[in-house]
């Protein structure tokens, strides 16, 4: 009995020494990437992602992170690798959490960022999907601010080509606010980006 009990607690000790070493790393992560070093934080998250093979969220955000920082224009030879190392990380996320909305957003992103570096050739084939997914993934969780968010602010960008009406749109801005002010999570590191863009959004749209 003794033994089975030492065994037991063992074991517990493990378990809390594993998930200690899990949320020091993914906060040190994420603090680098706050403090401007997205390569390092993506490097580090690599090394998590390649521990927690069960966890979507490490390779989510070494998706989040190469895609965010193919949207900078002082990225622009870099951003075929940032590119392909995010999809990689995304595909391996998927593969852990399929439908997610949340995976499936920054797959939105990816996705965008092909059309902003080359909007002649990349728009036509890239505006379809990016509103597929967006739309899929409104479909299963149309309560998500970033899926509301991101979905509203693309069709956004793109009526500033074709002139439509943008007024609905803009609505939606305000309502994934709200929901953005609403939205909890009890998982540790959940997505919770997207408030201070989809303000600023708002503000543009009211111009």
């Amino acid at each position: 009995m003794t033994k089975i009990i030492t065994t037991i607690a063992l074991f517990i000790c493990t378990f809390f020494f594993a998930q200690n070493k899990y949320e020091e790393g993914m906060a040190k992560s994420l603090g680098l990437w706050g403090e401007g070093k997205p390569t390092e934080a993506s490097a580090l998250m690599e090394r998590i992602a390649s521990a927690e093979k069960n966890n979507w969220l490490p390779n989510y955000y070494v998706a989040l992170i190469n895609t965010t920082e193919g949207f900078n224009p002082a990225n622009k030879d870099k951003v075929n690798a940032l590119l392909e190392k995010a999809q990689n990380a995304l595909d391996q996320a998927m593969l852990i959490s399929p439908n997610n909305p949340e995976i499936m957003v920054v797959q939105g992103l990816i996705y965008t960022v092909m059309i902003v570096q080359d909007p002649m050739t990349n728009g036509m084939k890239y505006s379809p999907k990016v509103m597929e997914v967006y739309t899929k993934a409104k479909m299963i969780a149309p309560e998500n601010p970033r899926v509301a968010f991101s979905k509203a602010d693309f069709e956004i960008n793109g009526a500033r080509w074709t002139g439509a009406d943008v007024n609905k749109l803009c609505e939606e801005i305000e309502r994934s606010i709200t929901l953005f002010e609403n939205f909890k999570s009890d998982v540790p590191f959940y997505p919770n980006w997207g408030l201070d863009r989809a303000k600023e959004s708002l503000k543009n749209c009211k111009k």
